[in-house]
């Protein structure tokens, strides 16, 4: 019986870069151990698509233990959280105490962009950056992915509302051009590295969409998807941020927020890579066609029209 590979937040909702992992790697024949929080349905499904599904905190050293033994490959990721730093080298010393042989690494672009005199506004980058520092220190075998923003977290959680009742992007991204990326196609990356591992420890990669635009671009491509006018209206980043914190946001998530849409508008998100194409050899996900296929989301229903 081979190794399991282990995948972390396989339940994951926004995204669901892990859930796709595991699909992927499943019907590839490979075995895999799903990491979740609790169990739940989608612990349930998980293991109906054929994982071994194991119940984890990655802050909680016992669990830990129990999730790594027996993997030599595995993939690290967490959602946006104040305790990510302390997650990861919990993970990392267990993985490391284990004989992982090969580590694949969720991170973020915007790292690439930091050094030790040079960080970000957002609490979360420092974290990811002070966590692949982390992670080298250890001599793991490591690979760092750095995905740009993620259309999902990003385009599908933030642009419906304001598309759906006012055909607008209402975004503090000022001019600036960016190159969302699709879930998918970062899932379909870290499944590839996770079957095949070997050749690519100790190298970086970086996950973009296939264009880098400014908004106006892109409302264009919703237009284009949406088969009516979307246009892009450029909001002050700190309004933006009092709303969200309104909705009942975390304030770590929220501050990240903000800090990506000040970046945004000094141009730091203009970023263009074919990694996602060499990696898995298909094109990225564009904008026009994670939107055509998202439609749903951004129009009003005919019910909603009436009333």
């Amino acid at each position: 019986m081979p190794n399991p590979i282990l995948v972390t937040g396989a339940a994951g909702r926004v995204g669901a870069v892990g859930r796709t992992v595991t699909e992927l790697l499943l019907k590839q024949g490979k075995a895999v151990r799903a990491m979740v929080r609790n169990e739940d349905e989608r612990a349930q499904a998980l293991r109906g698509l054929g994982a071994e599904v194991v119940v984890g905190n990655l802050l909680d050293l016992d669990s830990m233990h129990r999730v790594i033994a027996g993997c030599e490959t595995m993939y690290f990721s967490m959602s946006i959280s104040d305790a990510y730093l302390a997650a990861t080298v919990n993970t990392a010393a267990v993985a490391k105490h284990h004989g992982v042989k090969a580590f694949i690494n969720m991170s973020q672009m915007t790292v690439s962009q930091m050094s030790i005199t040079e960080t970000t506004p957002s609490p979360q980058h420092k974290l990811h950056w002070l966590a692949e520092q982390a992670l080298n220190w250890s001599g793991l075998p490591v690979v760092h992915v750095r995905p740009t923003v993620f259309l999902e977290g990003f385009f599908l959680t933030l642009t419906p509302d304001s598309v759906r009742e006012s055909d607008q992007i209402r975004l503090p991204f000022g001019e600036g051009k960016t190159s969302p990326v699709a879930a998918e196609d970062v899932a379909r990356v870290i499944a590839a590295l996770l079957a095949n591992p070997q050749p690519h420890i100790g190298k970086i990669y970086h996950l973009t969409g296939p264009q880098s635009e400014n908004m106006h671009f892109f409302a264009q491509e919703y237009s284009k998807a949406l088969g009516r006018t979307i246009t892009f209206q450029d909001i002050p980043v700190e309004p933006w941020r009092d709303e969200l914190l309104k909705r009942g946001w975390p304030v770590h998530v929220v501050n990240h927020l903000a800090a990506m849409g000040d970046l945004h508008r000094a141009g730091r998100f203009d970023r263009l890579s074919d990694d996602v194409l060499t990696l898995t050899g298909q094109e990225p996900l564009s904008v026009q066609e994670f939107v055509r296929m998202n439609a749903a989301a951004f129009t009003a229903s005919a019910k909603a029209k009436e009333a």
